[in-house]
């Protein structure tokens, strides 16, 4: 059973190969973390996992969901994350940051205040993408980026990076999926330009390429990055997986050492045959054709499932969102169920 080995990349060796997924907790002010992102994520380090990485992180204000997202634009932000990842190292887990711009999906209402476009009273502000395409009707009508904006998101991307690694993370995860800005521009349903970021898959992917050589240049080569995309954008004339293995076999040389597989996101309305480990032949076809390491998402919520996906080489690690938020231990569940002996932090020895 390979669930609870160790798995290395680079520099860094994960205890096992349980990754708690990135989960937006809409729970900050003007970006910065507080209390909430330290005992949510802190909790999962003790919970057992190898990997915590923490929500979508916007590059830049405006690259936010909501208003409730967190960030890493300026000093403050950085300092803000230190205690965090300070205490996820020292109960054993590794700290990882996925970096975001929500581009046209962007100035949006938290889920439990409605989840729609923020209106200009509430705090809504310009939303940008590929194209003056918005995400559904009666959402915001985002502007087109032109060329220099987009050679400021790629700056801010590697600004972000550098932050990221004086504020303790030690792997990024950019964030390509669920129809966020860099989704946008590798979909033609989303991107619609005509110029050299538009048309043909070379063009539809070079942002996303600029970003992986801006963020490599100043995140340390002993350390790991990888890459979030939607295999798939479930409608016709989309993303889809062809181009997603394409894509893995674009971006391993650039030094992504592992894509995170998920699917959807970038179009309301389509039909998605959700069920559990339904995104888990995905992330296995991307591990076989483009010869890449990844990691499964979607749905896995039981012991036997998640070791099974490992030991049939579907992936190299396992990302658990919605379980972990119902149990915050459940990698030390996974444990007792699969008969694994894990060590509990010294104050926990007595339970077991």
């Amino acid at each position: 059973m390979k669930l609870f080995t160790p798995y290395a990349q680079r520099s860094l060796t994960l205890r096992n190969r349980i990754v708690i997924a990135p989960m937006c907790q809409y729970s900050a002010t003007d970006g910065i973390p507080d209390d909430w992102h330290l005992v949510h994520l802190g909790s999962r380090a003790v919970g057992g996992a190898g990997l915590v990485i923490a929500e979508a992180t916007a590059v830049s204000p405006e690259g936010r969901i909501s208003p409730g997202d967190v960030g890493l634009w300026s000093e403050a932000h950085q300092a803000a994350w230190q205690p965090i990842t300070r205490f996820i190292k020292a109960h054993g887990a590794v700290a990882g940051v996925q970096l975001a711009h929500a581009g046209r999906k962007a100035s949006a209402q938290r889920p439990w205040e409605g989840g729609g476009p923020l209106a200009a009273d509430a705090g809504a502000w310009q939303t940008v993408a590929p194209s003056a395409v918005p995400f559904d009707k009666h959402w915001h009508v985002p502007q087109a980026l032109d060329t220099q904006s987009i050679a400021t998101i790629v700056a801010d991307f590697r600004a972000a990076a550098e932050r990221a690694l004086a504020a303790g993370f030690e792997l990024i995860e950019l964030h390509g999926a669920h129809g966020y800005l860099l989704h946008q521009f590798l979909s033609p349903l989303s991107n619609q330009r005509t110029d050299e970021y538009g048309g043909s898959f070379e063009n539809r992917t070079r942002l996303v390429r600029e970003v992986i050589t801006a963020v490599r240049e100043v995140w340390p080569e002993h350390l790991p990055l990888w890459l979030r995309i939607s295999a798939t954008d479930w409608s016709e004339g989309g993303w889809d997986i062809e181009q997603s293995v394409q894509l893995a076999h674009m971006v391993k040389p650039m030094g992504v050492d592992l894509i995170d597989v998920s699917s959807g996101g970038l179009v309301p309305h389509v039909k998605i045959p959700v069920s559990p480990g339904y995104q888990v032949p995905f992330a296995a076809r991307l591990r076989h054709d483009a010869g890449i390491a990844t990691g499964a998402v979607g749905l896995i919520t039981e012991s036997t499932h998640a070791a099974r996906i490992i030991d049939e080489g579907a992936a190299d690690v396992v990302l658990i969102a919605r379980e972990s938020l119902r149990d915050p231990y459940f990698p030390r569940r996974a444990a007792q169920e699969l008969g694994v002996a894990i060590t509990a932090p010294v104050q926990y020895q007595r339970a077991w």
